[in-house]
């Protein structure tokens, strides 16, 4: 997938992925992996800063835990980041319904018909 598509969903999809359980930071790019069906392959270096600052403004919280017998920072979605991601996931299906719009214009009038 082209990355730039990324661009300003980045937030959304890890929030999403941290929605029901804490994960380290390696394990989210696996969750972006497996959930995409292998479509995303985002780098560390676009994860990473993306979590440090998810944290800063409190959408994150972050604590040392050792899994595998490794110590790693593991992340968890707080309840202003869940409050976040709802508003995330309004904005994207908005998004979505008006490029629809654009890009197939028979079928959302097709869809308001039936």
């Amino acid at each position: 997938m082209n990355p730039d598509a990324l661009r300003g969903h980045m937030d959304a999809l890890l929030l999403s992925v941290l929605e029901h359980e804490p994960l380290h930071g390696y394990a989210i790019i696996e969750a972006l992996q497996e959930r995409s069906g292998g479509a995303l392959a985002v780098p560390t270096g676009t994860v990473y800063p993306a979590l440090r600052r998810l944290e800063r403004v409190g959408y994150l919280a972050s604590e040392w835990a050792t899994v595998g017998g490794r110590k790693r920072r593991t992340y968890r979605l707080t309840s202003s980041g869940a409050k976040q991601l709802a508003g995330e996931r309004s904005a994207w299906r908005e998004f979505a319904e008006v490029i629809a719009s654009v890009l197939e214009p028979g079928a959302r009038r097709a869809e308001a018909a039936g």
